[in-house]
């Protein structure tokens, strides 16, 4: 069983070990929880490039040391030439996976950077970006190894993302992929960061920066334009939240899957079952992630353009009539549409006052579209591939509409003081993976290390797999996989005790009446957990 590491004041956890560095040094220099992460935001951007960056979007929950959540949306709209007659008078009959015509929608995570640090100096945070960013900024410069996780990653649609504008000269050493180890530097993502720290994050969307950006968008007739960055700012929102047994559970609302994340939690609560690591546990799991995706694939769209409350669905009354069409003894039979892929990455930190960030930060598919803006290396995301070219499907194409996200930061407070900052990639993993990791620890009392270790399952399609399948890795115990077939799930067997395609998962518990904060990442990923 894995040791949690025990902090005295304040820690981070993230999927590569730079980045928590990052963190670490700027709490060290006195900097608070968002600093932190801000720091570190940038640091996995340069680190960690199959799994985000700064031509992605990001996602905040904060908990204050008084007990306010704040959320942080930092997703970019759809541009506006992003319609669907220019898409179907292209021939697409969906919005194609890599290269310019993928990169629908503005970068949003520096606008979030740029709030969250609006927040941060307001709860007593001075410092500089040149500081937060100081190790990002060295990492891209000076080089840095390739991680494990990258090198064994095989992209999706691989000719496609190889043949897209400038990612060869990027990420490719003689036309192939670096080995894990070798160095690689990112000069022009140096540059562009050394600038950002200079003259302030808005340079993103409305200087310098930002005109380059947009002048390479347009030469590779991208649909986002110059006056779609310029119109471009993060928003605050109202997590949504449940009540569950002895704590409150925070999510992020739509776009993103939040809702489907405290619907899992909710419903599973009701099912009361009683032991960890049985058959009712995966199978209770398993049944309340269909629940909650039939609702959340009906519900979840732009915040702005919502047809119902989200939180009219986690109220007590429903969760239970949720619950109560769960047969514990059968697996339902309900199909689910292709579910969103997504090569994320979740962060945690929390510091000495007991400010609690829960971050996460992507581009989408690996590498997001592929396609590295030359002037700034920016590699730009492919987050509008979940809008759809029907006009009458819940997420459609039109210009400034948000996405559908996958992202989902977690916070949690319990009723004796413990705060718990969680979550994990995955796309629609991430919120079956948090409601395993979150019950394990809640409900059921594994330590915080062994919860984010154990092994995992998960339910539905994922990177490529046609399969509406129970995948699991294979650390579970064989008589419950096969008493889960018994009752009509199809077992996938995934051949290994720690699959990367089942997330990189963390979590950290702050401790009231101490300050000490347990804090672990994930095996499956190159990081880990450090503080002070």
């Amino acid at each position: 069983m894995p040791e949690t590491p025990v902090f005295t004041s304040a820690a981070v956890a993230a999927p590569h070990s730079l980045a928590a560095q990052a963190g670490q040094t700027v709490l060290a220099q006195g900097g608070n929880a968002i600093e932190a992460m801000v720091a570190m935001a940038a640091s996995i951007a340069v680190v960690y490039p199959h799994m985000n960056g700064i031509g992605g979007d990001g996602f905040w929950l904060v908990r204050e040391r008084g007990g306010r959540v704040r959320g942080i949306e930092a997703c970019g709209p759809a541009g506006r030439l992003a319609t669907i007659p220019r898409y179907r008078e292209k021939g697409y009959d969906a919005i194609p996976a890599r290269g310019p015509d993928a990169m629908v929608t503005v970068a949003g995570a520096v606008g979030g950077w740029r709030l969250a640090l609006e927040l941060a100096r307001a709860l007593g945070g001075r410092l500089p970006l040149e500081t937060l960013f100081a190790d990002a900024i060295g990492q891209a410069r000076a080089g840095v190894a390739v991680s494990p996780s990258e090198a064994r990653y095989v992209p999706q649609e691989l000719d496609t993302l190889h043949d897209a504008p400038n990612f060869a000269a990027t990420f490719l050493k003689d036309g192939k992929p670096y080995p894990a180890g070798e160095t690689r530097a990112l000069p022009r993502l140096a540059d562009t960061l050394e600038q950002l720290a200079h003259a302030g994050l808005g340079d993103f969307y409305r200087g310098d920066i930002g005109r380059e950006i947009a002048a390479d968008l347009e030469r590779l007739g991208a649909p986002v334009t110059r006056a779609d960055l310029e119109a471009f700012a993060a928003v605050e929102r109202a997590p949504l939240s449940i009540r569950r047994r002895d704590a409150t559970l925070y999510n992020f609302p739509p776009p993103t899957q939040g809702l489907a994340a405290l619907l899992i939690l909710g419903i599973f609560d009701r099912l009361n079952v009683a032991e960890p690591e049985r058959t009712a546990h995966y199978h209770g799991l398993i049944e309340a992630t269909k629940r909650a995706f039939a609702i959340r694939d009906r519900v979840v769209t732009d915040f702005a353009r919502l047809r119902h409350d989200p939180a009219a669905f986690l109220t007590p009354e429903r969760l239970a009539r949720e619950a109560a069409l769960i047969d514990m003894g059968r697996a339902a039979r309900v199909p689910l549409p292709d579910p969103g892929h997504g090569d994320t990455v979740w962060m945690g930190a929390i510091d000495k006052d007991g400010l609690a960030v829960s971050y996460i930060q992507s581009v989408y598919w690996e590498y997001g579209s592929g396609t590295v803006l030359p002037a700034t290396g920016i590699c730009w995301q492919n987050r509008g591939m979940s809008f759809s070219l029907d006009p009458k499907a819940v997420n459609p194409l039109e210009p400034g509409r948000r996405p559908f996200h996958t992202l989902i930061p977690a916070l949690a407070a319990f009723d004796d003081g413990r705060v718990m900052s969680y979550g994990s990639m995955g796309g629609d993993g991430q919120p079956q993976f948090q409601a395993q990791i979150f019950t394990r620890y809640a409900d059921y009392g594994m330590s915080v290390a062994d919860a984010v270790d154990a092994p995992r399952l998960l339910y539905g399609r994922t990177w490529g797999a046609p399969s509406l399948s129970v995948k699991v890795e294979d650390r579970f115990d064989p008589a419950c996989i096969a008493a889960l077939g018994r009752l009509g799930h199809e077992i996938e067997e995934l051949g290994g005790p720690y699959i990367d395609s089942l997330g990189h998962a963390g979590m950290l518990v702050r401790h009231p009446r101490n300050g000490r904060i347990e804090a672990s990442h994930d095996p499956r990923s190159d990081g880990g957990a450090l503080g002070l």
